[in-house]
């Protein structure tokens, strides 16, 4: 089976489209050659089977295969419309030194689009700080792909813009504007205003009453935005999105800075189960294969 690739392995190359190729490509070799074979091949044609529906159209060689129950598909179920929405708030832009958080949420929208079009699905970028910077139409062509990649590539060379992340708004706006039923993907810190979980999931919630199937990555940099993993030393921790500055030596904080991630992170993940929202860990030092193996189980929901 190929190494999966992680931020490491492609941080030297520049070329989002050839990156997102290479990435898909590589996937999908993975899927053949894993307990899951067949499925890469299958997938597009099939979605998983809900309990309680008729049995009649369960494809049984592919159960013997994978060991899971998918459906087959009609030609009129086949097309997805998806809307990828990408955090691009100063916050995203950390570590500084690599733009890792952003670097890798936009590889990760890039081979999402590259899959999505494979399956001749429609797919629409959003990017947003404060408010939405950027906003596409949705649709399935080559040509929307190419353009989309160098968006993306596009956005790794512009600087921070606007002021603290505001998921809560932007979703809002969003909710409003999408016509029909369609998966959303937020790429994410979720590193909000206040970390106001309540006004953020109101905003969710309105997607899903929209009737729209959401699926959120939630992007950091576990060894230091989690683990807070820093040699023991002065340092100075600047805000990236307020400048605030703070000086301190980490074994001051540690302890107290990881309790309250951890509940930030509980509160986050009882939120979405109760709104039936998947919430995807998402490290920027993994490979990137986790990101489509989520979006691949997504998909057989929001059929």
């Amino acid at each position: 089976m190929p190494k999966p690739l992680t931020l490491a392995d492609v941080q030297k190359f520049e070329n989002m489209e050839f990156l997102a190729k290479q990435l898909v490509e590589g996937f999908i070799t993975g899927l053949h050659q894993s307990p899951y074979h067949g499925f890469s091949v299958e997938f597009s044609e099939h979605r998983l089977y809900n309990n309680g529906e008729s049995t009649r159209h369960i494809d049984w060689k592919v159960f013997a295969r994978t060991d899971k129950l998918f459906v087959k598909r009609y030609e009129e179920e086949t097309n997805l419309r998806c809307h990828i929405l990408l955090d691009v708030s100063p916050s995203m832009y950390y570590p500084v030194e690599t733009n890792g958080k952003l670097r890798f949420s936009a590889l990760c929208a890039a081979a999402l689009a590259t899959l999505l079009r494979k399956q001749r699905d429609a797919i629409g970028l959003i990017t947003f700080s404060d408010k939405v910077e950027l906003q596409t139409p949705v649709r399935s062509t080559a040509s929307h792909l190419h353009t989309l990649l160098l968006l993306l590539q596009k956005q790794l060379e512009e600087k921070p813009v606007g002021g603290e992340t505001n998921v809560a708004e932007v979703v809002h706006q969003i909710a409003q504007q999408i016509p029909k039923r369609s998966l959303v993907v937020i790429f994410s810190d979720m590193l909000s205003r206040a970390g106001n979980l309540e006004e953020i999931f109101a905003a969710l919630q309105h997607l899903k009453h929209q009737h729209h199937e959401v699926l959120i990555f939630h992007v950091m940099d576990r060894k230091t935005e989690e683990e807070f993993d820093f040699a023991e030393r002065p340092y100075v921790f600047v805000d990236v999105e307020t400048g605030q500055e703070l000086k301190l030596q980490p074994s001051q904080v540690r302890e107290h800075y990881q309790k309250a991630v951890e509940g930030y992170k509980r509160e986050l993940a009882l939120k979405c189960g109760q709104y039936k929202i998947d919430l995807v860990a998402a490290d920027i030092n993994e490979p990137f294969d986790k990101v489509l193996y989520a979006y691949l189980v997504k998909r057989g929901k929001a059929r």
